[in-house]
Order: structure tokens, then sequence, then C-alpha cells
């Protein structure tokens, strides 16, 4: 924050204005953003601008700076300016969340959209761009989480403080997923961003299976007919939330659905920014964007707080190789796989056992469990390799005992892993699968 918005906090906290504001005029108006002829040498790249029109005062980003003035981005979908409105520079939008955020419904712009009245202001502000810890000081992740999903905990276990990232394409479970990792009992605090979802989806979501954990979250919501600049802030507002709580020393789960739509709304201001694109339509800063996103996740200063972020992926066309998808994955510290294929056949979670992987699951496993997970992977990578011999009549018992044992064994092990939202939550899922196997 620069003397001028730290001049202007000051005076709006004492209930004072200033009295002369610095601006200028729109002079273009295009589809989605417009140029205001402006010249005011301490504008910058990111600062906020106020269109007066219509008795209505318009927000919006200044996404481009070139000698014929400025290019602005709005924060609504419409723009109801003509020629010659007038622009003025306003104070950045810094949010000051507190204790009494959680349990509240908000959107990009820190606006409560639950009914339950004004938002209170913590004590300082949160840069919505905000640098991650440094490296060397960041705290190690060693403390293992029980998410409660069976295949996961089995498969792909996390950690406290790890970021994972949910692939799946539309409709294949993966908001699902999420509300199932939202009741993770261990954290403090819950923040969860919803960024171009459906409208109905929100509520479905606040009173599904997240309703028990409501009052320690914070839910930021952008829904898909907001505009890209609100769908682009809605993921930071949520980071700016996360970090207050992690400063606090507090644990933090931090669930964003998705990152890829992120992308998108961050490709739509480059393109009108006038960035070329340069993979499949996105924009070089789009992959500069979304690891200085995602690294604000994960441990904080040592003794202090943690991010756990899960991810939500978007798999466009069921294209695993989406430059998107690909730059997240490399970015984050393991992924989980939702495949077509297993939610046609009715399994869910349709998490692809070995598709998946975590990173950091050597610091949850045994010894004894490790090598009985590689031993399950064995037996599910030879039943699914023999599927089509199966299938053609060629498979014969008795002539390949590790064959007979994985056709034994790997439905058990599929059916042991079914779970759904309304399922309890697994407390040991390698007891579970024992007494399944046993069962069975």
């Amino acid at each position: 924050m620069n003397a001028l918005d730290q001049l202007a906090l000051a005076l709006e906290d004492r209930g004072e204005h200033p009295v002369i504001r610095v601006g200028g005029s729109v002079s273009e108006i295009g589809f989605g953003h417009c140029r205001i002829k402006i010249n005011l040498p301490l504008l910058k790249l990111g600062d906020r601008m106020q269109i007066e029109a219509n008795d209505q005062r318009i927000d919006g980003e200044v996404v481009r700076i070139d000698g014929d003035g400025v290019i602005l981005k709005p924060f609504d979908t419409r723009i109801e300016a003509g020629l010659g409105s007038l622009a003025y520079r306003v104070t950045a939008f810094d949010p000051r969340p507190c204790e009494a955020w959680k349990g509240r419904v908000i959107d990009a712009l820190g606006r409560p959209i639950d009914g339950a009245g004004d938002l209170p202001k913590g004590p300082q502000p949160m840069p919505l761009d905000a640098s991650p810890p440094p490296a060397m000081r960041r705290s190690r992740v060693d403390q293992p989480l029980k998410t409660g999903v069976k295949a996961l905990d089995l498969f792909t276990p996390l950690c406290a403080a790890q970021r994972i990232g949910i692939f799946a394409g539309s409709g294949v479970g993966k908001s699902t997923l999420l509300s199932m990792l939202a009741r993770c009992s261990g954290f403090d605090t819950v923040v969860v961003a919803l960024v171009g979802e459906r409208g109905r989806e929100v509520r479905e979501f606040l009173e599904g299976p997240i309703q028990e954990s409501r009052a320690r979250a914070v839910v930021v919501v952008a829904t898909g007919d907001e505009s890209p600049m609100m769908r682009r802030q809605a993921p930071k507002l949520a980071f700016a939330v996360a970090e207050y709580f992690r400063d606090q020393g507090q644990s933090v789960l931090l669930i964003l659905d998705s990152v890829t739509r992120f992308a998108h709304a961050a490709r739509d201001v480059a393109l009108a920014a006038g960035e070329p694109p340069v993979a499949r339509g996105y924009p070089p800063s789009v992959f500069g964007d979304l690891p200085r996103l995602l690294e604000r996740a994960g441990p904080g200063l040592e003794g202090g707080g943690t991010i756990t972020g899960i991810f939500s992926v978007l798999i466009d066309g069921d294209d695993h190789n989406d430059p998107v998808a690909d730059s997240i994955r490399g970015t984050l510290d393991g992924h989980v796989v939702l495949d077509r294929a297993i939610a046609d056949q009715g399994r869910y979670p349709a998490i692809n056992l070995l598709g998946s992987i975590s990173r950091l699951a050597d610091l949850v496993w045994t010894p004894q469990q490790r090598e009985l997970v590689r031993t399950l992977k064995s037996l599910i990578a030879r039943f699914e390799d023999s599927r089509d011999l199966r299938l053609m009549g060629g498979y014969q018992a008795g002539t390949d005992p590790e064959l007979d044992q994985a056709v034994a064994l790997v439905p058990k092990i599929y059916a042991a892993l079914r779970q759904d939202p309304s399922d309890p939550q697994s407390l040991d899922a390698f007891l579970d699968l024992a007494n399944a196997l046993r069962a069975g």
C-alpha cells in the first residue's frame, strides 16, 4: 500500500474524505473494458479507479498503461458509462478479516451476500497479492492429515499444509469430493472459494455436507455469471483471508473450486490488456499468475500457522495435457485424478487409484502400510490390464496365480472404497479395508 492509499485510508477511518480528486475521462469503450484518458504519473498496474456515470459508480482495475492513457477492466459485467464520463483513482481494496468473518458468505469485493448484516473490520488490512513466506523460513510439512475419504487416506494420504489438486472433467464428482473433504477435522478455520460455479450450486454446497463446518468457515463466492474481474479476484480474497488466520497461528483448510476458472478469468483480463495468446489461447501472464497464487498456500513461518490447500482443476475435454492443468500439476504437492470411465461404472468417488499421487505419502505411511499399498496397486494394475482379456473369455482360473488373486480381491477393494457424502467419515481406512475384505 503506497502513501496515497495510506492517507486515504486514514481519512476514511476518521470519517473524512479528500476534497480534491485527480482523474480523467472515458475515451473509448469496448466489450468488458474501457480506456481512460489520464495523465497521472503515480498510477500503476493494479490500481483501482471509479467511473461516475448516470448517478452510478463503476469500480474497475487498471490492467494496462500506455501513452494514450490506461485500460480499465470493470468489476461489473456491463459498462453503463459513456464517452466523457469522469474517472478517478480510488483507494486500493485491502480486506480486513477478523474472527467475526467466520460463518459468513461474501463476494469477491468483500461484501456480505448472506443477509446477516455488515462485516466488521479487522485490525489490519491484508494484501490481495501477498508474497508467499520465504522458502528458507517456512516450516517443514510432516503432520499426517485424516481426510475421512477412504480412497485418499489409503492410496494418496495427505499432510497438513500440503497442496493437492483434484483433476476432473465436468460432471465426474469433483465438487462432491470437495464437499466431503470440507468436513475434515483438525482445522481451526475453513476458507472456501467458489469461483465460476452455477448459482444454484452455492446454496447446495453451503447447506449440504459443509453445513457442519459453517460456523468456522468463510465462503467467498463469484458465480459464473459475474465478470472475469470478480472471478479473478475471488481466489485472491480467499487467500488473503486464509493468510490472516494463518498469521494468527491457526491451522487453515483452503478449498478453491476451481483454479481453472480463475485461469479463464485471468486469460480474459490479459487479452483485454493486449497480451498475445501463446498456448491454446492463454497469454504468458496466466502461467505466471498460477504459481504465484498457489505458492501462497502451504506451511507458514516456523512456529506459526499453516494453510492446507485443496484445489479443483477442471480438465477441458478430459484432456489432462491441457496447458493450465499441466502447469498446476507441476506446482502442487500431488494430484488426485477423477476418471469419467470409473464414474460411468457407478463407483464414487471416481478416483483413478493408479493415476493419483501424493508427493508426501511416504511421510504418512508406515513401512508396512507402504508395502501393502504397493501390493494393492500391483493387483489393481494387473486387474485393469487384463480387462480386455477377461471380456473376450481368454482368462482361465488357475493358470496365473497373481491374476487369480487380482480377480478375487480387486472387485472387493473397489466395493470397500465406495463412499457417498452422506456416509460417515472413515477413522482408519486400512482397518476399514481389512474388515471389508474379511467380510467378503
